[in-house]
């Protein structure tokens, strides 16, 4: 974790040294990008995964498609 918050304490220097015009929208574009990222790397919890086996819908029975409306 501590590498991530290095990381945006890096991108956050980068963006404050560059200069603001059209040539350079697109790379603070870039690096405001990778900031919003690292920052959901941190929020968010890492692992887990999705459900395994046993967990979800039940399939039983056949089924069949069919239009309703008109």
């Amino acid at each position: 974790m501590s590498s991530t918050l290095a990381k945006i304490v890096e991108i956050k220097a980068k963006m404050t040294w560059t200069q603001k015009n059209k040539a350079t929208a697109h790379h603070l574009g870039l690096l405001k990008a990778h900031l919003a990222k690292l920052h959901r790397e941190l929020i968010t919890p890492k692992g887990g995964g999705g459900g395994g086996p046993g967990e979800g819908f039940d399939v039983a029975g056949a089924c069949s498609p069919s239009y309703l409306g008109g």
